[in-house]
Protein backbone atom coordinates (compact mmCIF):
# COMPACT_ATOMS: atom_id res chain seq x y z
CA UNK A 1 0.00 0.00 0.00
CA UNK A 2 1.08 3.56 -0.59
CA UNK A 3 2.23 5.56 2.40
CA UNK A 4 1.27 9.16 3.00
CA UNK A 5 4.48 10.21 1.29
CA UNK A 6 3.18 8.83 -1.99
CA UNK A 7 -0.48 9.75 -1.80
CA UNK A 8 -1.68 11.22 -5.05
CA UNK A 9 -2.68 14.85 -4.86
CA UNK A 10 -5.79 14.74 -6.95
CA UNK A 11 -8.93 13.06 -5.88
CA UNK A 12 -10.17 11.86 -9.23
CA UNK A 13 -8.34 8.53 -8.85
CA UNK A 14 -10.97 7.41 -6.36
CA UNK A 15 -13.70 7.61 -8.97
CA UNK A 16 -14.99 4.36 -10.45
CA UNK A 17 -13.98 3.82 -14.07
CA UNK A 18 -17.14 3.67 -16.15
CA UNK A 19 -17.84 2.22 -19.56
CA UNK A 20 -17.19 4.66 -22.37
CA UNK A 21 -20.00 5.71 -24.65
CA UNK A 22 -19.57 7.56 -27.91
CA UNK A 23 -20.55 11.14 -28.56
CA UNK A 24 -23.40 9.67 -30.55
CA UNK A 25 -24.75 8.69 -27.10
CA UNK A 26 -25.39 5.13 -28.18
CA UNK A 27 -25.04 2.85 -25.16
CA UNK A 28 -22.44 0.15 -25.57
CA UNK A 29 -23.61 -3.28 -26.48
CA UNK A 30 -23.33 -5.92 -23.82
CA UNK A 31 -19.77 -7.01 -23.05
CA UNK A 32 -21.00 -10.55 -23.61
CA UNK A 33 -20.94 -9.76 -27.33
CA UNK A 34 -17.18 -9.30 -26.85
CA UNK A 35 -16.86 -6.79 -29.66
CA UNK A 36 -17.52 -3.13 -30.45
CA UNK A 37 -20.69 -2.72 -32.47
CA UNK A 38 -20.27 -1.01 -35.87
CA UNK A 39 -23.17 1.28 -34.92
CA UNK A 40 -20.96 2.86 -32.23
CA UNK A 41 -18.25 3.88 -34.71
CA UNK A 42 -18.61 7.28 -36.37
CA UNK A 43 -15.72 7.05 -38.83
CA UNK A 44 -17.15 5.41 -41.96
CA UNK A 45 -13.98 3.50 -42.90
CA UNK A 46 -13.36 2.13 -39.42
CA UNK A 47 -17.04 1.25 -39.25
CA UNK A 48 -16.80 -0.65 -42.56
CA UNK A 49 -13.79 -2.61 -41.27
CA UNK A 50 -15.65 -3.46 -38.08
CA UNK A 51 -18.61 -4.73 -40.08
CA UNK A 52 -16.38 -6.80 -42.38
CA UNK A 53 -14.50 -8.61 -39.61
CA UNK A 54 -17.09 -8.53 -36.82
CA UNK A 55 -17.62 -12.28 -36.54
CA UNK A 56 -13.89 -13.08 -36.65
CA UNK A 57 -13.21 -10.48 -33.95
CA UNK A 58 -15.93 -11.90 -31.71
CA UNK A 59 -14.50 -15.39 -32.09
CA UNK A 60 -10.96 -14.09 -31.51
CA UNK A 61 -12.00 -12.22 -28.36
CA UNK A 62 -13.56 -15.37 -26.92
CA UNK A 63 -10.49 -17.41 -27.85
CA UNK A 64 -8.15 -14.98 -26.08
CA UNK A 65 -10.42 -14.99 -23.02
CA UNK A 66 -10.04 -18.79 -22.78
CA UNK A 67 -6.24 -18.68 -23.08
CA UNK A 68 -4.21 -19.45 -19.96
CA UNK A 69 -1.51 -16.87 -19.18
CA UNK A 70 1.03 -16.98 -16.30
CA UNK A 71 -1.08 -14.29 -14.60
CA UNK A 72 -4.69 -13.25 -15.32
CA UNK A 73 -5.07 -11.25 -18.53
CA UNK A 74 -8.27 -9.42 -19.50
CA UNK A 75 -9.05 -7.80 -22.81
CA UNK A 76 -10.47 -4.36 -22.16
CA UNK A 77 -11.19 -1.07 -23.91
CA UNK A 78 -9.19 0.63 -21.14
CA UNK A 79 -5.75 -0.02 -19.69
CA UNK A 80 -4.66 0.58 -16.12
CA UNK A 81 -7.77 -0.83 -14.43
CA UNK A 82 -7.49 -2.25 -10.94
CA UNK A 83 -7.84 -6.06 -10.78
CA UNK A 84 -11.17 -5.79 -8.97
CA UNK A 85 -12.61 -3.80 -11.88
CA UNK A 86 -11.35 -5.90 -14.75
CA UNK A 87 -13.73 -8.87 -14.68
CA UNK A 88 -16.78 -6.59 -14.95
CA UNK A 89 -15.26 -3.98 -17.26
CA UNK A 90 -15.90 -3.59 -20.98
CA UNK A 91 -14.02 -6.56 -22.45
CA UNK A 92 -14.23 -5.49 -26.09
CA UNK A 93 -10.49 -5.00 -26.42
CA UNK A 94 -10.19 -5.53 -30.19
CA UNK A 95 -10.81 -2.39 -32.21
CA UNK A 96 -9.76 -0.70 -35.44
CA UNK A 97 -8.20 2.71 -34.69
CA UNK A 98 -6.00 5.29 -36.37
CA UNK A 99 -2.40 5.63 -35.33
CA UNK A 100 -0.19 8.22 -37.07
CA UNK A 101 -2.51 8.32 -40.10
CA UNK A 102 -2.57 4.54 -40.41
CA UNK A 103 -5.36 2.09 -39.69
CA UNK A 104 -4.36 -0.35 -36.96
CA UNK A 105 -6.17 -3.31 -35.39
CA UNK A 106 -5.50 -2.60 -31.72
CA UNK A 107 -5.45 -5.21 -28.96
CA UNK A 108 -5.95 -3.64 -25.53
CA UNK A 109 -5.79 -5.40 -22.18
CA UNK A 110 -4.72 -5.52 -18.55
CA UNK A 111 -2.16 -8.09 -17.38
CA UNK A 112 -2.07 -8.75 -13.64
CA UNK A 113 1.62 -9.51 -13.34
CA UNK A 114 3.31 -7.43 -10.61
CA UNK A 115 7.00 -7.22 -11.48
CA UNK A 116 9.52 -6.45 -8.74
CA UNK A 117 11.47 -3.35 -9.82
CA UNK A 118 14.39 -4.35 -7.56
CA UNK A 119 14.86 -7.56 -9.54
CA UNK A 120 13.77 -6.63 -13.05
CA UNK A 121 14.72 -3.60 -15.12
CA UNK A 122 12.12 -1.73 -17.13
CA UNK A 123 13.33 -3.55 -20.25
CA UNK A 124 13.03 -6.94 -18.54
CA UNK A 125 9.51 -6.11 -17.36
CA UNK A 126 8.45 -5.03 -20.84
CA UNK A 127 10.10 -8.12 -22.34
CA UNK A 128 8.25 -10.40 -19.94
CA UNK A 129 4.88 -8.94 -20.97
CA UNK A 130 5.90 -9.06 -24.61
CA UNK A 131 6.72 -12.77 -24.39
CA UNK A 132 3.87 -13.91 -22.16
CA UNK A 133 1.04 -11.77 -23.61
CA UNK A 134 1.90 -10.08 -26.91
CA UNK A 135 3.40 -13.09 -28.69
CA UNK A 136 0.68 -15.62 -27.71
CA UNK A 137 -2.11 -13.19 -28.58
CA UNK A 138 -0.40 -12.26 -31.86
CA UNK A 139 -0.33 -15.93 -32.83
CA UNK A 140 -4.09 -16.10 -32.31
CA UNK A 141 -4.70 -12.85 -34.22
CA UNK A 142 -2.72 -14.00 -37.25
CA UNK A 143 -4.37 -17.43 -37.16
CA UNK A 144 -7.90 -16.00 -36.99
CA UNK A 145 -7.54 -13.20 -39.56
CA UNK A 146 -6.31 -13.21 -43.17
CA UNK A 147 -2.84 -11.99 -44.07
CA UNK A 148 -4.42 -9.47 -46.46
CA UNK A 149 -6.37 -7.91 -43.60
CA UNK A 150 -7.52 -4.51 -44.87
CA UNK A 151 -5.51 -2.39 -42.44
CA UNK A 152 -1.92 -1.22 -42.11
CA UNK A 153 -0.86 -3.09 -39.00
CA UNK A 154 -1.51 -4.69 -35.62
CA UNK A 155 -1.04 -2.78 -32.35
CA UNK A 156 -0.93 -3.87 -28.70
CA UNK A 157 -1.56 -1.73 -25.62
CA UNK A 158 -0.99 -3.84 -22.51
CA UNK A 159 -0.87 -2.63 -18.91
CA UNK A 160 1.07 -4.47 -16.19
CA UNK A 161 2.05 -3.71 -12.58
CA UNK A 162 5.45 -2.65 -11.24
CA UNK A 163 6.05 -3.20 -7.52
CA UNK A 164 8.66 -1.09 -5.68
CA UNK A 165 9.70 -1.59 -2.05
CA UNK A 166 11.84 0.67 0.09
CA UNK A 167 12.29 1.31 3.79
CA UNK A 168 9.93 4.26 3.69
CA UNK A 169 7.30 3.04 1.23
CA UNK A 170 5.73 0.13 -0.60
CA UNK A 171 4.37 1.21 -3.99
CA UNK A 172 2.69 -0.62 -6.84
CA UNK A 173 2.22 1.36 -10.03
CA UNK A 174 1.31 0.53 -13.60
CA UNK A 175 3.34 0.51 -16.81
CA UNK A 176 1.89 0.38 -20.31
CA UNK A 177 3.64 -1.51 -23.09
CA UNK A 178 2.70 -0.48 -26.64
CA UNK A 179 3.88 -2.36 -29.73
CA UNK A 180 2.77 -1.33 -33.24
CA UNK A 181 3.67 -3.74 -36.02
CA UNK A 182 3.42 -3.26 -39.75
CA UNK A 183 0.94 -5.82 -41.14
CA UNK A 184 3.55 -7.97 -42.87
CA UNK A 185 5.81 -7.76 -39.82
CA UNK A 186 2.96 -8.96 -37.59
CA UNK A 187 2.73 -12.18 -39.58
CA UNK A 188 6.52 -12.48 -39.74
CA UNK A 189 6.80 -12.11 -35.97
CA UNK A 190 4.10 -14.73 -35.41
CA UNK A 191 6.07 -17.18 -37.60
CA UNK A 192 9.48 -16.40 -36.06
CA UNK A 193 10.97 -19.21 -33.99
CA UNK A 194 14.18 -17.61 -32.66
CA UNK A 195 14.98 -14.46 -30.71
CA UNK A 196 17.23 -12.99 -33.45
CA UNK A 197 14.31 -13.26 -35.90
CA UNK A 198 11.93 -11.67 -33.42
CA UNK A 199 14.42 -8.95 -32.49
CA UNK A 200 14.81 -7.96 -36.13
CA UNK A 201 11.05 -7.37 -36.41
CA UNK A 202 10.84 -5.56 -33.07
CA UNK A 203 13.70 -3.24 -34.01
CA UNK A 204 11.80 -1.85 -36.98
CA UNK A 205 8.45 -1.61 -35.17
CA UNK A 206 7.08 1.11 -32.92
CA UNK A 207 7.53 0.32 -29.22
CA UNK A 208 6.61 2.55 -26.28
CA UNK A 209 6.70 2.04 -22.52
CA UNK A 210 4.35 4.37 -20.63
CA UNK A 211 4.30 6.82 -23.53
CA UNK A 212 8.06 6.98 -24.17
CA UNK A 213 9.60 5.46 -27.30
CA UNK A 214 11.53 2.39 -26.25
CA UNK A 215 14.24 0.12 -27.69
CA UNK A 216 13.00 -3.24 -26.46
CA UNK A 217 15.71 -5.88 -26.20
CA UNK A 218 14.58 -9.52 -26.07
CA UNK A 219 17.88 -10.83 -24.72
CA UNK A 220 19.59 -8.05 -22.75
CA UNK A 221 18.93 -6.53 -19.35
CA UNK A 222 18.86 -2.96 -20.64
CA UNK A 223 17.01 -1.50 -23.65
CA UNK A 224 18.58 -0.74 -27.01
CA UNK A 225 19.39 2.77 -28.19
CA UNK A 226 16.23 3.96 -29.92
CA UNK A 227 18.15 6.40 -32.12
CA UNK A 228 20.08 3.53 -33.71
CA UNK A 229 17.01 1.46 -34.62
CA UNK A 230 15.07 1.41 -37.90
CA UNK A 231 11.34 1.94 -37.57
CA UNK A 232 9.22 0.39 -40.30
CA UNK A 233 5.83 1.91 -39.45
CA UNK A 234 5.88 5.23 -41.33
CA UNK A 235 4.15 8.32 -40.05
CA UNK A 236 1.96 8.43 -43.15
CA UNK A 237 0.65 5.68 -45.43
CA UNK A 238 2.67 5.06 -48.57
CA UNK A 239 1.45 4.31 -52.08
CA UNK A 240 1.61 0.55 -51.52
CA UNK A 241 -0.52 0.50 -48.37
CA UNK A 242 -3.51 -1.79 -48.76
CA UNK A 243 -5.54 0.48 -46.49
CA UNK A 244 -4.47 3.71 -48.17
CA UNK A 245 -7.60 4.13 -50.24
CA UNK A 246 -9.92 3.71 -47.30
CA UNK A 247 -7.73 5.76 -44.98
CA UNK A 248 -7.35 8.66 -47.38
CA UNK A 249 -11.01 8.66 -48.30
CA UNK A 250 -12.00 8.68 -44.66
CA UNK A 251 -9.69 11.47 -43.55
CA UNK A 252 -11.68 14.45 -42.44
CA UNK A 253 -10.54 17.96 -43.16
CA UNK A 254 -10.54 18.34 -39.38
CA UNK A 255 -7.28 16.40 -38.98
CA UNK A 256 -5.06 19.44 -39.08
CA UNK A 257 -2.66 19.39 -36.17
CA UNK A 258 0.10 17.25 -34.77
CA UNK A 259 -1.92 17.38 -31.57
CA UNK A 260 -4.47 15.09 -33.21
CA UNK A 261 -4.21 11.53 -31.90
CA UNK A 262 -6.03 8.24 -32.09
CA UNK A 263 -8.66 7.37 -29.54
CA UNK A 264 -8.60 8.02 -25.87
CA UNK A 265 -8.03 4.34 -25.39
CA UNK A 266 -5.81 3.91 -28.38
CA UNK A 267 -2.10 3.32 -28.73
CA UNK A 268 -0.12 5.66 -26.50
CA UNK A 269 1.95 8.17 -28.52
CA UNK A 270 5.37 9.43 -27.50
CA UNK A 271 5.45 12.58 -25.35
CA UNK A 272 6.59 15.93 -26.67
CA UNK A 273 10.38 16.24 -26.65
CA UNK A 274 11.24 18.92 -24.09
CA UNK A 275 15.01 18.46 -24.12
CA UNK A 276 17.07 21.53 -24.99
CA UNK A 277 18.11 21.78 -28.62
CA UNK A 278 21.76 21.32 -27.72
CA UNK A 279 21.00 17.91 -26.19
CA UNK A 280 19.16 16.52 -29.20
CA UNK A 281 20.87 14.58 -31.98
CA UNK A 282 21.24 16.63 -35.10
CA UNK A 283 19.80 15.51 -38.41
CA UNK A 284 19.90 17.08 -41.86
CA UNK A 285 17.06 19.40 -42.66
CA UNK A 286 14.66 18.20 -45.35
CA UNK A 287 14.77 19.86 -48.70
CA UNK A 288 12.15 22.45 -49.43
CA UNK A 289 10.79 20.25 -52.23
CA UNK A 290 10.24 17.43 -49.70
CA UNK A 291 8.13 19.53 -47.34
CA UNK A 292 4.48 18.47 -47.19
CA UNK A 293 1.96 21.03 -48.36
CA UNK A 294 0.60 23.25 -45.63
CA UNK A 295 -2.82 22.21 -44.38
CA UNK A 296 -5.21 25.14 -44.05
CA UNK A 297 -6.44 25.97 -40.58
CA UNK A 298 -10.00 25.01 -39.72
CA UNK A 299 -12.65 27.70 -39.91
CA UNK A 300 -15.61 28.43 -37.69
CA UNK A 301 -17.80 27.38 -40.61
CA UNK A 302 -16.36 23.87 -40.31
CA UNK A 303 -16.99 23.89 -36.56
CA UNK A 304 -20.57 25.03 -37.24
CA UNK A 305 -21.06 22.16 -39.66
CA UNK A 306 -19.93 19.74 -36.95
CA UNK A 307 -22.33 21.35 -34.49
CA UNK A 308 -25.16 20.95 -36.96
CA UNK A 309 -24.26 17.36 -37.81
CA UNK A 310 -24.10 16.29 -34.16
CA UNK A 311 -26.73 18.67 -32.81
CA UNK A 312 -28.90 16.01 -31.18
CA UNK A 313 -25.93 14.15 -29.70
CA UNK A 314 -24.39 17.32 -28.29
CA UNK A 315 -27.75 18.28 -26.79
CA UNK A 316 -28.08 14.85 -25.21
CA UNK A 317 -24.57 15.09 -23.78
CA UNK A 318 -25.44 18.54 -22.43
CA UNK A 319 -28.60 17.21 -20.79
CA UNK A 320 -26.73 14.36 -19.13
CA UNK A 321 -23.93 16.75 -18.16
CA UNK A 322 -26.40 19.11 -16.49
CA UNK A 323 -27.59 16.25 -14.30
CA UNK A 324 -24.17 14.71 -13.50
CA UNK A 325 -21.35 17.19 -14.15
CA UNK A 326 -22.81 20.64 -13.40
CA UNK A 327 -23.12 21.65 -17.08
CA UNK A 328 -24.98 24.92 -17.55
CA UNK A 329 -28.30 24.32 -19.31
CA UNK A 330 -28.08 27.33 -21.61
CA UNK A 331 -24.79 26.31 -23.28
CA UNK A 332 -24.59 22.67 -24.43
CA UNK A 333 -21.23 21.29 -25.60
CA UNK A 334 -20.17 22.72 -28.95
CA UNK A 335 -17.28 22.75 -31.39
CA UNK A 336 -15.32 25.96 -31.83
CA UNK A 337 -11.99 27.15 -33.24
CA UNK A 338 -9.21 28.19 -30.88
CA UNK A 339 -5.74 29.17 -32.14
CA UNK A 340 -6.42 27.53 -35.52
CA UNK A 341 -7.42 24.23 -33.94
CA UNK A 342 -10.79 22.61 -33.41
CA UNK A 343 -11.90 22.43 -29.80
CA UNK A 344 -14.87 20.80 -28.08
CA UNK A 345 -16.08 23.31 -25.51
CA UNK A 346 -18.01 22.42 -22.35
CA UNK A 347 -19.24 24.91 -19.75
CA UNK A 348 -19.60 23.84 -16.12
CA UNK A 349 -20.86 25.71 -13.06
CA UNK A 350 -18.42 25.25 -10.17
CA UNK A 351 -19.94 23.58 -7.12
CA UNK A 352 -17.28 25.14 -4.87
CA UNK A 353 -18.36 28.33 -3.11
CA UNK A 354 -15.78 31.12 -3.11
CA UNK A 355 -15.60 34.31 -1.11
CA UNK A 356 -15.54 37.87 -2.48
CA UNK A 357 -13.73 38.58 -5.73
CA UNK A 358 -10.82 40.24 -3.92
CA UNK A 359 -9.34 36.79 -3.23
CA UNK A 360 -6.52 35.36 -5.35
CA UNK A 361 -7.53 34.36 -8.87
CA UNK A 362 -4.62 31.90 -8.89
CA UNK A 363 -5.84 30.10 -5.80
CA UNK A 364 -9.38 29.96 -7.18
CA UNK A 365 -8.07 28.59 -10.47
CA UNK A 366 -6.02 25.92 -8.67
CA UNK A 367 -8.93 24.86 -6.47
CA UNK A 368 -11.32 24.91 -9.42
CA UNK A 369 -9.09 22.45 -11.19
CA UNK A 370 -7.96 20.15 -8.37
CA UNK A 371 -11.21 20.00 -6.40
CA UNK A 372 -13.87 20.40 -9.09
CA UNK A 373 -12.74 19.73 -12.67
CA UNK A 374 -9.99 17.08 -12.30
CA UNK A 375 -12.22 14.51 -10.57
CA UNK A 376 -14.57 14.60 -13.56
CA UNK A 377 -12.10 14.56 -16.44
CA UNK A 378 -11.83 10.78 -16.80
CA UNK A 379 -15.59 10.38 -17.04
CA UNK A 380 -16.02 13.38 -19.34
CA UNK A 381 -13.28 12.30 -21.76
CA UNK A 382 -14.76 8.80 -21.94
CA UNK A 383 -18.05 10.27 -23.15
CA UNK A 384 -16.48 11.53 -26.36
CA UNK A 385 -16.07 9.20 -29.31
CA UNK A 386 -12.41 8.56 -30.21
CA UNK A 387 -13.33 8.74 -33.89
CA UNK A 388 -14.13 12.46 -33.76
CA UNK A 389 -11.07 14.28 -35.05
CA UNK A 390 -10.56 17.48 -33.08
CA UNK A 391 -7.47 18.65 -31.24
CA UNK A 392 -8.47 20.43 -28.03
CA UNK A 393 -10.85 20.26 -25.10
CA UNK A 394 -12.03 23.60 -23.72
CA UNK A 395 -13.46 23.27 -20.20
CA UNK A 396 -14.97 26.57 -19.07
CA UNK A 397 -15.63 26.68 -15.31
CA UNK A 398 -17.94 29.41 -13.99
CA UNK A 399 -17.20 30.60 -10.46
CA UNK A 400 -19.77 32.48 -8.37
CA UNK A 401 -17.99 35.12 -6.29
CA UNK A 402 -20.87 36.83 -4.52
CA UNK A 403 -24.46 35.82 -3.70
CA UNK A 404 -27.61 36.82 -5.50
CA UNK A 405 -28.82 36.58 -9.07
CA UNK A 406 -26.75 39.61 -10.04
CA UNK A 407 -23.68 38.67 -8.01
CA UNK A 408 -20.22 38.83 -9.53
CA UNK A 409 -18.71 35.79 -11.22
CA UNK A 410 -15.74 34.75 -13.32
CA UNK A 411 -14.97 32.21 -16.04
CA UNK A 412 -11.83 30.07 -15.87
CA UNK A 413 -11.04 28.17 -19.06
CA UNK A 414 -8.77 25.13 -19.16
CA UNK A 415 -7.89 24.53 -22.84
CA UNK A 416 -5.91 21.33 -23.21
CA UNK A 417 -4.66 19.04 -25.99
CA UNK A 418 -6.37 15.67 -26.19
CA UNK A 419 -2.93 14.07 -25.83
CA UNK A 420 -2.33 15.72 -22.48
CA UNK A 421 -5.80 14.88 -21.22
CA UNK A 422 -5.34 11.22 -22.11
CA UNK A 423 -1.98 11.10 -20.31
CA UNK A 424 -3.42 12.83 -17.26
CA UNK A 425 -6.45 10.58 -16.80
CA UNK A 426 -4.20 7.54 -17.32
CA UNK A 427 -1.88 8.75 -14.52
CA UNK A 428 1.07 9.20 -16.88
CA UNK A 429 1.61 12.88 -16.00
CA UNK A 430 0.91 15.01 -12.92
CA UNK A 431 -1.69 17.73 -12.58
CA UNK A 432 1.05 20.36 -12.92
CA UNK A 433 2.45 18.76 -16.08
CA UNK A 434 -1.06 18.66 -17.50
CA UNK A 435 -1.64 22.36 -16.79
CA UNK A 436 1.77 23.26 -18.20
CA UNK A 437 0.63 21.82 -21.55
CA UNK A 438 -2.68 23.68 -21.36
CA UNK A 439 -3.82 27.27 -21.79
CA UNK A 440 -5.59 28.81 -18.79
CA UNK A 441 -7.71 31.91 -19.19
CA UNK A 442 -9.43 33.92 -16.47
CA UNK A 443 -12.15 36.07 -18.00
CA UNK A 444 -10.28 35.80 -21.30
CA UNK A 445 -6.85 36.75 -19.90
CA UNK A 446 -4.17 34.06 -19.95
CA UNK A 447 -2.45 33.22 -16.67
CA UNK A 448 0.38 30.92 -15.56
CA UNK A 449 -0.60 28.54 -12.78
CA UNK A 450 1.85 26.89 -10.38
CA UNK A 451 -0.20 24.71 -8.04
CA UNK A 452 2.42 24.44 -5.30
CA UNK A 453 2.90 28.20 -5.06
CA UNK A 454 -0.77 28.86 -4.39
CA UNK A 455 -1.29 26.19 -1.72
Amino acid sequence: MRTSKLRLSYRFRRLAIVLAIGLAMSFSTSPALAQVSPSEILNPDLKALEESYLQQLKTLNQSIARTKFPFPFYLSRFVGLNPAQQAEADSRGLEFVRFQDRVILKVTGNYNAAYDTARLTQNERANATFRTVVLPVLEQVTAALPHDLACDGIGFEISHHAHTRDRSYDYEGKEILVVVLDRDDAWALARASTDPERQEVVNRSKVYVSGTEFGLSLTERDPLNVQALPRSVPAKPDATSTARSSTAAGRSSLLRSNLSLPSASAVVPPPVDTAPASARPTSPLPKASDSPPAIPAPTQAEADRLNERYQSQLAALGKEGAAKYHFVEYAPPAFMVFHDQLALQMTLRNSIQFGPARGSIYKRAAQSFDLFLAPQLKDLSDKVSPDLEFQLFDFSVLNKLSPGAKGTSEAIEFICPRTALKQFVNAEITNQQFLDQSIILVNGVRIALNLQLVE
